[in-house]
């Protein structure tokens, strides 16, 4: 039986609109479709595991406040029902909107990364202004970020510590973490056996001599890495090979620092055979860059060269993110990143936040 004219036309124009719908659709930004998830609390053992620092400050301050209740519930056990609802704030007074905060950074109309990204582009192109971010200025920009949330930390644990409420910590009055204590009782490695927590540590971070910690000082005593204060970069130093020095003579031979340390500061990159010979050359060679005065030891004065490698600072760390960044978002490959160039990559600046469960080989390791 033949097909009616009518029916005919109706098939005709339905495929014409499903092609033009087709069309339509195909030309459309693709949506993201992986969704932001914030960062879990760190956690208060002694693991080193080092968390990205987030890009945008707003996604700090969630986790911050988030991380806050943590704290407070933990050290004075206050109730909770287990769900992390948005913080309110005075500067996004939105959030309190969204019961839960990962909705309100996964609304496109309230959060959108390329319009956070417009935003936040002018505050980074600050040294010169000059419509470009440069390797240094982002990795300033990601290290302000992470000060801002290691000084939050700090005035959180002193608040803690301070038992006089003074203002200051005094030796007696700081406990040594839990898992550091544990550690030691069962005669395993930890801080708490190199001397950190106790009073030469604390001495060392008494910049004026006062036999008490202000906020700095504290600061500098909770993350010695990141001082600049000399005599702590001393103790560091002395307590790196006071957990090394096995003949107890307040230095390393070769043999100490070999076994002890060369693999902790090596450079992995070197090519060199599977040979016992090329396992020694390389850590001789650098014995003898180290061994400044040639008496055939490492003093606390010689391992400060390379103290950063063993304690790497909040500095090292972004500018390790700044220089990620630029690998993956320097289309032209000039060192620096155009405002254009960010917004094309925005995941490449969010992709700390990632809940990777689709794009496994998406994200990659360098900030686990």
């Amino acid at each position: 039986m033949a097909t009616s004219p009518i029916v005919t036309a109706i098939i005709y124009t339905a495929l014409a609109i499903l092609l033009l719908l087709f069309l339509s659709s195909s030309n459309q930004p693709h949506s993201r479709h992986r969704r932001l998830k914030l960062r879990p609390p760190p956690s208060s053992s002694s693991d080193r595991h080092r968390p990205p620092i987030p890009f945008d400050p707003i996604i700090s301050n969630i986790e911050q406040k988030r991380e806050d209740r943590q704290w407070e519930r933990t050290h004075f056990h206050l109730d909770s029902d287990g769900d992390d609802h948005a913080p309110g704030h005075e500067a996004q007074p939105e959030w309190e909107d969204f019961m839960d905060a990962e909705d309100y950074i996964n609304d496109e109309e309230r959060f959108n990364v390329t319009h956070r990204i417009q935003l936040l582009f002018p505050k980074i192109d600050v040294a010169p202004a000059d419509g470009f971010a440069s390797a240094d200025e982002l990795a300033e920009w990601n290290f302000q970020i992470a000060l801002r949330e290691v000084m939050h930390r700090t005035s959180r644990d002193m608040e803690l510590h301070d038992k006089n409420k003074d203002g200051f910590v005094a030796l007696g009055e700081y406990d040594p973490p839990s898992w550091s204590r544990r550690d030691d009782e069962d005669n395993t490695s930890s801080s708490y056996n190199m001397g950190w927590w106790k009073e030469d540590h604390f001495n060392a971070s008494d910049v004026d001599g006062n036999g008490l910690l202000n906020l700095t000082e504290f600061n500098d005593f909770l993350h010695p890495a990141d001082s600049t204060n000399p005599k702590l970069i001393q103790w560091l130093c002395k307590e790196e090979i006071r957990e090394r020095d096995q003949d107890k003579d307040g230095k390393l031979d070769f043999q100490e620092f070999f076994h002890g340390l060369f693999d902790s500061i090596r450079n992995y990159d070197e090519v060199h055979n599977e040979s016992d010979t090329s396992e020694t050359a390389p850590a001789k060679k650098l014995f003898q860059d180290l061994d400044k005065d040639n008496d055939g030891f490492l003093s606390e004065d010689e391992l400060k060269a390379v103290i950063g490698n063993l304690h790497p600072s909040e500095h090292y760390y972004a500018k390790q993110q700044a220089d990620y960044a630029l690998s993956q978002a320097d289309t032209d490959k000039d060192g620096r990143l155009t405002l254009t160039e960010m917004i094309e990559h925005p995941y490449v600046f969010y992709s700390s936040i990632f809940n990777d469960e689709d794009d496994d080989d998406d994200f990659h390791d360098e900030f686990r």
